[in-house]
């Protein structure tokens, strides 16, 4: 079946760097979009980056210009390089994958299978 496992996250003080791993098994990896999401508490899941088949990438504007999406194909692994992280970055962050295509990349409810997440916290 389809797994995602998530790794990276961490305390992290405000201007540092993280970098999230994916892994994920159980499908042909390169054939499908991937993104990643992050959750603060008593908000909606908001996308952070995208990347597609061929690699072309998209980001929010929140993250545009610090973080950076990258996949290694042949170890089925996902990445988040996070760079001059702010107190606003903390979140429980997603990778997700097999999206549906004809809405936005950021639409959550369009990506059909999750990992657990992993917890960033920035402090200031």
């Amino acid at each position: 079946q389809v797994q995602l496992v998530e790794s990276g996250g961490g305390s992290e003080q405000a201007g540092g760097s993280l970098r999230l791993s994916c892994v994920a098994s159980g499908y042909t990896y390169s054939r499908f979009y991937m993104g990643w999401f992050r959750q603060a508490p008593g908000k909606e899941r908001e996308g952070v980056a995208g990347i597609d088949r061929d690699g072309t990438t998209t980001y929010s504007d929140s993250v545009k210009g610090r973080f950076t999406i990258s996949k290694d194909n042949a170890k089925n692994t996902l990445f988040l390089q996070m760079n001059s992280l702010k107190p606003e970055d903390t979140a429980m962050y997603y990778c997700a994958s097999h999206r549906r295509y004809g809405r936005s990349w950021s639409e959550f409810r369009d990506y059909k299978y999750w990992g657990q997440g992993t917890q960033v916290t920035v402090s200031s």
